[in-house]
């Protein structure tokens, strides 16, 4: 099962020992063959709105910083549970906030 963990926005600058505990548990997920892809995502963006044969593209930002996705992470678990565990895990090092965390269907 794939899951997509959406990390919103991060107030603090990262320090030192996030790097480092970050850095320790991307390893060990890449190792492991858990983690499919990571990334940080720019607070911007854009959108695309169509409507027929018309098409609208809208430079972002679109929501307040807070509620800004930051990053994400594409994991591959052999269940829902295990999802949990590494969404837990992952809060464990950053400290307070919110991910979002979506089961991937498809190929």
């Amino acid at each position: 099962m794939r899951y997509l963990m959406l990390q919103k926005s991060h107030a603090g600058e990262p320090d030192e020992k996030l790097y480092a505990e970050m850095g320790a548990f991307i390893e060990e997920l890449t190792a492991s063959g858990v983690l499919l892809a990571t990334g940080g995502l720019d607070a911007a963006g854009f959108k695309m709105t169509s409507a027929g044969d018309d098409l609208t593209i809208t430079d972002g930002p679109f929501t307040e910083a807070k509620e800004a996705i930051g990053g994400f992470a594409l994991v591959e678990v052999r269940s829902k549970e295990e999802a949990v565990e590494l969404a837990r895990r992952f809060r464990k090092i950053v400290g307070d906030g919110e991910t979002l965390v979506h089961q991937v269907f498809g190929p």
